[in-house]
């Protein structure tokens, strides 16, 4: 198997089989899930801040929804909106 690895490949395997020894099998998939979790967060922050659009996008809904929205964050506007959707969505399944 070693003869088959050129190049960085045999490095991969060593910092694969360096991990398995510090973490063992168990602690795996929390490692990869906690990495996974930060690849995705920053993504999320390498694209930047919502636009002022989109914000207004989410005032004009909140609004529609009956929602008052003075002196709240995006955040909990956005909270706010979703709790309001699920309400509704529950009214509209009951029948």
């Amino acid at each position: 198997m070693w003869l088959f690895i050129t190049g960085q490949g045999w490095l991969i395997v060593l910092i694969a089989v360096v991990i398995l020894l510090i973490w063992g099998p168990s602690k795996l998939p929390a490692l990869a899930r906690g990495l996974g979790q930060a690849m995705h967060e920053f993504r999320r922050a390498s694209q930047g801040p919502a636009t002022s659009e989109d914000y207004e996008k989410l005032l004009e809904v909140a609004k529609n929804l009956g929602i008052n929205t003075e002196g709240k964050t995006k955040e909990q506007i956005l909270e706010e909106v979703n709790r309001k959707v699920a309400e509704m969505n529950k009214k509209i399944a009951l029948g």
